[in-house]
């Protein structure tokens, strides 16, 4: 047991940052994560002194919530993209993975989680976990809990039961972990395997204007084939090991040439406008590979260098253009991990 009133803490807050990812990498389902620098979300942990505090100072930019029911973890959500996430905790990622803690360390007290949610969410990008991420890192450091890694990993995944609707590690893996994680969810407690990037690994992302479901990663789940090949499964098997064989060698084109997926992408891209054109664009304009971002609907171009980056970039621009769609492109690199950036 973790008493508050006994426990001495050495902050009074602390927030802490991490990174959005990309899953899958083609035939890397529910296995390969990637950070990327593309955005962060920030998450502040603090020690609530009382049940009922004044909130007349919160901006319209923030949003919270205080009923009894999100006890002992109350959530406030800031940012660019805070009003469409859930304020109570448990359908919030970043509470319900501290609500996970407070269980298993039968933690006495109550905290405050303020979210600055600057990942778009629904798009692919890992933002649920990213505050996952960095809601557990934060937690972890204002308790001195001493939480190893492979465990946060573990704690930030309770919290993609919020938006996915069960565990996953590929995200909260990368978000924490950084560069390339390869997970292992199949043992009785999942392992987690970190490879640093190649250097001169570049990614473009382009993220359309489309309108996402709620829950959109379990929707996506829901078109995926019940039933597949040998054949197929030994592709993807093949292009999997690919990929890993080229992040140890530290081999982009390696890594591109196992991107392929068979399997998943087939079932999901005609739920992305105009993929074959933005796929056919990015590789025209000098990308090594193109792949859906996660459950998308984001894509992204894998590079090598940045000599063709803005090239690439305007050309999924372009190929989006072709069904009227318009989409943000981000240029962007492999991550580090999450890490504290404040503590009060």
């Amino acid at each position: 047991m973790v008493n508050m009133a006994k426990h001495q803490l050495t902050s009074h807050s602390v927030t802490a940052a991490a990174p959005s990812s990309t899953a899958n990498l083609g035939p890397g389902f529910d296995i390969f994560g990637l950070a990327v620098d593309a955005f962060d979300d920030f998450v502040t942990i603090e020690r609530s002194t009382t049940t009922n505090p004044n909130h007349s100072n919160v901006s319209s930019q923030e949003r919270f919530r205080t009923d009894e029911a999100s006890f002992p973890v109350r959530i406030e959500m800031t940012g660019q993209y805070h009003e469409s996430i859930p304020l109570e905790a448990s359908k919030n990622s970043a509470g319900l993975a501290i609500q996970k803690i407070i269980k298993d360390f039968d933690i006495k007290g109550s905290f405050s989680v303020i979210v600055k949610k600057n990942i778009p969410p629904g798009f692919g990008m890992g933002s649920s976990a990213a505050s996952a991420a960095a809601a557990v890192v934060a937690f972890d450091t204002l308790l001195d809990l001493h939480i190893s890694k492979p465990d946060l990993v573990r704690f930030a995944a309770e919290g993609e039961k919020a938006s996915a609707g069960s565990l996953h590690y590929d995200n909260v893996a990368a978000s924490i972990l950084g560069g390339f994680v390869l997970v292992r969810p199949f043992p009785t407690i999942p392992e987690f395997i970190h490879i640093e990037p190649p250097k001169d690994l570049h990614l473009v992302f382009a993220i359309p204007s489309l309108k996402v479901p709620a829950k959109k990663t379990e929707f996506a789940r829901k078109v995926l084939p019940e039933n597949v090949s040998l054949g197929h499964v030994v592709h993807n098997l093949s292009n999997a090991a690919t990929v890993v064989a080229g992040f140890v060698l530290k081999d982009v084109n390696m890594i591109a040439r196992g991107v392929e997926d068979i399997i998943v992408e087939p079932a999901r891209k005609h739920l992305i406008p105009c993929f074959d054109n933005v796929r056919a664009s990015a590789l025209d304009a000098g990308a090594f590979a193109v792949t859906i971002s996660g459950a998308g609907p984001s894509m992204v171009a894998i590079v090598s260098g940045e000599d063709r980056l803005e090239a690439i970039a305007n050309s999924m621009r372009t190929g989006f253009g072709q069904c009227e769609l318009t989409c943000t492109t981000i240029k962007c690199s492999p991550s580090k991990g999450a890490r504290i950036v404040c503590k009060k």
